[in-house]
């Protein structure tokens, strides 16, 4: 008689036989303790239970104090502290959702809008340097954004910027030419423009004319203007042919038209005017007029170097 063969195929709902029921009358087997959780060390947790440690961008957050929206956005590049507050005064920049309000901190999770746009804010404590652009201004630039008469701006040479937008280290006007800065920091742009920093700007300057000796001694003494007293630091002949001189001069501060301003003052007319230093930043003899240059990270160190100095010898 033939017996069907045995086979080792289990039902796949039947329960292995280490979990088969114990007998009637025999203790039920200890289970074994359930086996450690492991976990990575350095992974911060994602959950939304602990968003609040992880930034947008899925990287733990470090703990930074909260700061003024103004300033936050200041430092994100989207303009200056001034330009923030006027701003956020007149509803143009929401944080979660919500209009912001003057005088508002935020932290890194907060979502902050201008204008409808996410901004991606930036720290103090980021040690991330600010980027900074060299711009060789020709004559027929205006530095604005927006200009009711249509003339060129500056900003349409200027390369396009990811997450925020170069903004201007002072200003030179229309008929002007040289060295014009940018840094995508608002902060930064403020101590560059500061009166405290006490950085040095050098124009070349021709004029009709020759200076006389008393004209020299009241541009190095100071003249009045309309908006108060100014002088030159330094005040050098460059030479020249013909009605035409040229001087090289220095002063600390920047205000409206001052150079073209003081020599009026003395009795005499400019011809043409270019900046070729601010600060410790000179213009590039091979850069050409239109076009610009960004600063490399070891250069962006040292301005920040020279910066800091210049403010502490100002306080």
């Amino acid at each position: 008689m033939k017996h069907p063969p045995k086979t080792n195929k289990r039902t796949p709902f039947r329960a292995p036989a280490s979990a088969a029921p114990a007998a009637r009358g025999e203790a039920a087997p200890e289970s074994a303790p359930p086996a450690p959780v492991r976990t990575r060390r350095g992974k911060p947790a994602t959950g939304r239970a602990n968003r609040g440690q992880v930034g947008r961008d899925g990287k733990q957050v470090i703990t930074a104090k909260p700061e003024r929206l103004h300033k936050v956005l200041a430092a994100a590049g989207v303009g200056s502290r001034r330009e923030m507050e006027a701003w956020i005064a007149e509803g143009k920049v929401s944080v979660n959702g919500e209009t912001a309000t003057l005088g508002q901190s935020v932290v890194p999770t907060d979502k902050i809008k201008v204008g409808g746009r996410l901004i991606n804010i930036r720290f103090t404590g980021n040690d991330r340097l600010p980027r900074v652009l060299l711009y060789h201004k020709p004559e027929g630039e205006i530095v604005s954004r927006d200009d009711p008469d249509g003339r060129p701006s500056v900003f349409s040479a200027l390369p396009r910027l990811r997450g925020g937008r170069w903004i201007n280290v002072g200003r030179l006007d229309f008929n002007t030419s040289g060295l014009l800065l940018f840094t995508n920091s608002g902060e930064l742009a403020n101590k560059l423009m500061h009166p405290s920093s006490q950085l040095v700007r050098e124009y070349a300057v021709r004029v009709l004319g020759e200076l006389d000796e008393v004209a020299r001694k009241q541009l190095l003494s100071g003249v009045e203007l309309e908006d108060g007293m100014a002088s030159f630091s330094t005040l050098l002949d460059a030479g020249g042919e013909g009605a035409n001189r040229w001087y090289k001069v220095t002063i600390y501060e920047g205000r409206n038209r001052e150079v073209r301003r003081m020599f009026e003052a003395v009795g005499f007319t400019v011809s043409r005017l270019m900046r070729v230093r601010y600060g410790p930043v000179l213009l590039p003899p091979q850069l050409k007029r239109g076009r610009c240059k960004e600063l490399e990270e070891n250069e962006v160190k040292f301005l920040l170097k020279e910066l800091g100095a210049s403010r502490s010898k100002g306080a």
